[in-house]
């Protein structure tokens, strides 16, 4: 079973999200700002990443960055998700280490999509199920 760590600062948002990726046969564990999501990547030792840009204490964007230049994180999956879905905003989460890239709402199908072919790219099982 692939876990994945979904960075998500509105409560809301995360449960449902996460509920949702349980019930395709994901592991997820959740963290609630940029700074966490750093710790989490280290010793929660996600197959992949859904990070909120828009976090408390240290944003997306950077905690993207330092994920992905840490040896120990970097080939980690991480998937920007924005509501702020503005010209450029592609570019800039991929030019931070962003994998891939989805707007908020979530189009669960589509983020589901991406999420397997990450896995599949990184030589994991997509899921249990």
């Amino acid at each position: 079973m692939a876990k994945i760590l979904l960075v998500e600062d509105n409560e809301m948002n995360r449960d449902m999200l996460s509920r949702r990726l349980q019930r395709r046969g994901y592991e997820v564990i959740t963290a609630t700002d940029g700074q966490q999501s750093i710790s989490m990547s280290e010793t929660g030792a996600p197959d992949l990443i859904l990070m909120d840009m828009s976090l408390p204490i240290m944003d997306g964007w950077e905690a993207t960055r330092r994920i992905k230049t840490n040896p120990t994180t970097k080939a980690i999956p991480i998937i920007a998700l924005t509501a702020h879905a503005m010209t450029g905003d592609r570019e800039r989460a991929l030019e931070a280490g962003a994998d891939d890239y989805g707007t908020k709402p979530i189009e669960f199908d589509q983020l589901t999509a991406k999420i397997a072919a990450l896995l599949a790219t990184a030589g994991k099982p997509p899921t249990a199920a």
